[in-house]
């Protein structure tokens, strides 16, 4: 907690007694602190205290005299019981921190109150956070709320930022976000780079102030320039995504670094993507490998699933499949789709792991139950085949729907062969054809073939030679060797259609 410095101290006093206490102002001020000390102590002695306070603060911090914080303690005590509300408020410092006195918090909140009555704003500020912490006393949001507003009307910036926090979430007062908004802007204005990110924060949701990216992002540029790790983190997600700012990638890596640098592990996993593709910086998959394994050892499952793949891939680092899939596991057990399903994969394929179809299915299982389109194919293919768990083409059907549902090509395909063939749903030509002409749009070569052979039998479709020869063409510029062969045979008896 910041308190009033000496200094400060110093520009207030009034001589009482005598000219001690005025020659040791002028001997404070012009830097002879050992003089200064010796004349507040005769001017202490006589019961000034202004001098008891002052030179409870030289012994506190070590200045013109040994540091010793008993008779700091001390010194603040003589002058708060002569009710001096800058003492009051020292001394509730020492007993908060346990310095030259036995720390305790509720002697601590006494001295607190007494100069918060007497309008000193920190106190104020401070006894509100013993209130909202329940230290000293029973916790209480609405005192605190209300001690934070009494220093906050006083100007005092983390009291308002204080009060803005209560206003924001409904503690202690009822939730507003207006003036929460208003109270974080009085705080921002005096450079409090929380409450700067908290009103960006506003700006970006438009809560409590109208949308407005742009000053969102002058706001956390503030915050950021003071070091504000949160700030630059949504500053590099501004620059990245061009939201109130030009986009610039370059500049969103650079706050990302900032912010990584600072430990925020989230972050660290967004660098990592970022060197491993090379977006705003050179790409460089040993740093990509350095920023991942920063973020995976603290549990960042997205990171441990990142680094997995750069173990599975050999990229910045020696590959390593048991690394990989040891990797893998750790974010699987976080319930991350993508690495249950490679895990999956590595289980079908016995790669870093025993060959087992069981807990590949087992896995593949998981992340399809989160909506993971490739694990709902692989589980397909799994119930079609019948490995790892019986047969069953009613539930390879059910698996490849919900990734068609969303537009995958390949389930696309699947389901098509499933509904040509009459396999766990009833045949239907016209279904599989309309599946098949959606994969085939997407550039599925499969699709593509199997639609041009519907087209030649007239299976769900009209028979058209120009239609097999567009299919078969398509599917065969992708290396789709039947449709190869097949195109071969098909323009030596139709050659006009392939004209």
């Amino acid at each position: 907690m910041i308190k009033k410095t000496f200094l400060a101290l110093i520009v207030l006093f009034v001589m009482v007694f005598g000219g001690d206490f005025e020659d040791g102002v002028a001997a404070y001020n012009a830097g002879d602190y050992q003089k200064a000390a010796v004349l507040f102590e005769k001017a202490a002695g006589r019961g000034d205290v202004d001098a008891q306070n002052n030179l409870g603060v030289m012994y506190e911090n070590g200045k013109g005299v040994e540091q010793d914080y008993q008779k700091a303690a001390g010194f603040f005590r003589k002058a708060a019981e002569q009710g001096d509300a800058d003492a009051q408020y020292n001394l509730g410092v020492m007993y908060e921190y346990g310095k030259g006195v036995r720390q305790n918090y509720q002697k601590a909140v006494e001295f607190y109150r007494r100069a918060a009555d007497q309008g000193i704003a920190e106190a104020q500020r401070i006894l509100g956070a013993m209130y909202e912490l329940g230290k000293g006393v029973t916790q209480d949001y609405p005192k605190a709320a209300g001690c934070y507003r009494n220093a906050a009307e006083q100007g005092d910036a983390d009291a308002q930022y204080k009060l803005g926090i209560m206003y924001d979430h409904g503690r202690g007062v009822k939730q507003d976000y207006p003036k929460a908004a208003e109270c974080y802007r009085k705080a921002a204005d005096q450079g409090i780079a929380e409450a700067q990110t908290n009103l960006g924060s506003m700006y970006l949701d438009g809560q409590g102030v109208r949308q407005d990216y742009q000053k969102a992002a002058e706001l956390f540029l503030k915050a950021a320039g003071q070091g504000h790790a949160t700030a630059q983190t949504i500053l590099g997600l501004m620059y990245e995504y061009g939201k109130g700012v030009k986009q610039d990638y370059l500049k969103a890596a650079e706050y990302y670094r900032k912010a990584a640098d600072q430990g925020i592990v989230e972050v660290q996993s967004i660098l990592g993507a970022m060197y491993a593709h090379g977006k705003g910086v050179k790409q460089d998959y040993l740093k990509a490998a350095e920023y991942y394994r920063k973020a995976a050892d603290q549990g960042i499952a997205e990171a441990q699933t990142n680094l997995g793949s750069m173990y599975l891939d050999g990229h910045g680092v020696k590959q390593d499949y048991q690394k990989a899939a040891a990797l893998f596991r750790k974010a699987a057990g976080q319930g991350d789709a993508r690495a249950q399903t490679i895990l999956g994969v590595m289980y079908e394929q016995g790669q870093g792991v025993a060959q087992d179809d069981q807990k590949a299915a087992k896995c593949y299982r998981k992340a399809a139950n989160q909506g993971y389109a490739m694990a709902q194919i692989n589980l397909g293919i799994m119930y079609e085949n019948g490995r790892g768990v019986n047969q069953d083409y009613q539930k390879a059907a059910e698996y490849y729907r919900k990734a068609a549902d969303r537009g995958i090509a390949m389930a696309q395909t699947k389901l098509g062969d499933i509904y040509l063939d009459g396999r766990g749903v009833q045949q239907d030509y016209q279904k599989a054809a309309k599946l098949f002409r959606k994969a085939a749009e997407q550039g599925d070569a499969d699709a593509q073939y199997k639609l041009g052979m519907m087209h030649a039998n007239g299976q769900g479709v009209e028979e058209d030679e120009l239609k097999v020869y567009h299919y078969w063409m398509m599917a065969a510029m992708q290396g789709h060797e039947t449709a190869q062969k097949k195109l071969n045979i098909f323009c030596k008896q139709h050659p006009i259609a392939c004209k």
